[in-house]
C-alpha cells in the first residue's frame, strides 16, 4: 500500500464513521426522552456495563457522566457475576452496552437486575435483541457498514455507542442545570481545574508588592515605584484613594515621543485614564481572556468602591498554569 492508499483509507474511515454518527439523529426519539428521564430519576448510581470494545465505551461514558452530574460508574459484566454484582442496588439504574444485544455475560446479570427492579437503559445495534427488549429504553447504535475493512472490528458501532453516551451525558448535565462551578468541583486537577477554580484574589499582589502612587507625583516617582514592584505598571491614585488611572511601559514608550520633564511633570497629565480594571472574585482565566482581548499585559483589581486592592500580569497567570 502506497501513502496515497493509505491517505484514501483514513479519510474512508473517517467518512464512514461521521455518516454513522450522523444517521444517529433520526434515532433520537421518546425512547432517548425516556432514558433520560429515567436516569435523571435514579436515587443511587447509574451502572453502566459491556464486555469487550463495548465495555471500553462504557467505561469513557460512565466517567463522562460522573464528571458531569450524573454518578455513574463502570462495571464489568464478566466480574458482575462473580461478586461484582453487589456494587448494584435496588436505587440504582443499569446502562448496558452491547452491539448484538446477546452478550451472553451480560444477558446472564439479567435475572438479577429484574428481581432488583432496577431499570435498564440498552444501547444497541439490534432492536428486536434481548438485551432491547428486556430494556426500559432502548437507543440504537445500529451502523450499515462497521469502518473495519474486513466488516469486523466494531469501530463505527462504537463511536456510535460513545456518541450516545454523550448525547445522554449531556442532555442529563442540561436538565441538572449543571454549572461551571460544579463542573469545577469534580476537577480539581491539571489545567482545567486551574482554569475553573483559580480566582483573580488568588493570584494578585497585595499590599507591599502592589504599585500604587499619587496622580499629583511626578512621572519620576512612578518610574521609580514600577521598578521597584517589577509589574509594568503602577495604579494611579486620585484625593480620595481611589483609582485615578493607570502608568504602563507603554505610556513611558510614548513619552519618548514627547519634550516632557519627567522630573517635574505630574504623572496624571500622561496616564492612562478609563483603564480596564477587574473584581477579585472574577475566575484568573477571565482575566487573561480580558487581556488577550484588549491587547495588555497587566490589569488593576479594584473593590466596589473603586479603591485598588491588587494588580497582576500576565505572567502571574502564566506561572498559575493559566493558559
Amino acid at each position: 500500500m502506497d501513502d496515497q492508499q493509505l491517505i484514501k483509507t483514513a479519510i474512508d474511515v473517517i467518512t464512514l464513521e461521521a455518516d454513522a454518527v450522523g444517521a444517529l439523529q433520526a434515532t433520537i426519539d421518546a425512547d432517548f426522552v425516556r432514558a433520560c428521564h429515567i436516569m435523571i430519576a435514579c436515587k443511587g448510581r447509574v451502572v453502566v456495563t459491556g464486555m469487550g470494545k463495548s465495555g471500553h465505551i462504557a467505561g469513557k461514558i460512565a466517567a463522562t457522566l460522573a464528571s458531569t452530574g450524573t454518578p455513574a460508574f463502570f462495571v464489568h459484566p464478566g466480574e458482575a457475576s462473580h461478586g461484582d454484582l453487589g456494587m448494584i442496588t435496588s436505587q440504582d439504574v443499569v446502562l448496558a452496552l452491547s452491539n448484538s444485544g446477546e452478550t451472553g455475560e451480560i444477558l446472564t446479570l439479567l435475572p438479577i437486575i429484574k428481581r432488583l427492579a432496577v431499570p435498564m437503559v440498552a444501547i444497541t445495534g439490534k432492536a428486536h435483541s434481548s438485551l432491547a427488549k428486556f430494556s426500559s429504553a432502548h437507543l440504537s447504535n445500529a451502523v450499515a457498514k462497521e469502518a473495519c475493512s474486513l466488516g469486523l472490528a466494531p469501530t463505527a458501532s462504537t463511536t456510535a455507542a460513545l456518541v450516545l453516551g454523550d448525547a445522554l451525558a449531556v442532555s442529563l448535565m442540561t436538565m441538572r442545570g449543571f454549572t461551571r462551578d460544579d463542573f469545577a468541583l469534580s476537577h480539581p486537577g491539571g489545567s482545567l481545574g486551574r482554569r475553573l477554580l483559580v480566582l483573580v484574589s488568588d493570584v494578585m499582589h497585595t499590599g507591599e508588592q502592589l504599585p500604587v502612587i499619587d496622580e499629583d507625583a511626578g512621572i519620576m516617582q512612578a518610574l521609580v515605584e514600577m521598578t521597584a514592584k517589577k509589574l509594568g505598571m503602577t495604579a494611579v491614585l486620585d484625593a480620595q484613594g481611589c483609582l485615578s488611572g493607570v502608568f504602563t511601559d507603554g505610556d513611558v514608550r510614548r513619552l519618548l515621543e514627547r519634550s516632557i520633564d519627567i522630573n517635574y511633570t505630574p504623572v496624571k497629565l500622561v496616564m492612562t485614564v478609563n483603564c480596564q480594571v477587574v473584581k477579585q472574585d472574577i475566575l484568573a482565566a477571565e482575566a487573561m481572556q480580558i487581556m488577550e482581548q484588549k491587547k495588555i499585559n497587566a490589569l488593576i483589581v479594584v473593590d466596589q468602591a473603586n479603591k485598588v486592592i491588587g494588580a497582576l500580569n500576565m505572567h502571574d497567570l502564566i506561572h498559575a498554569g493559566i493558559d
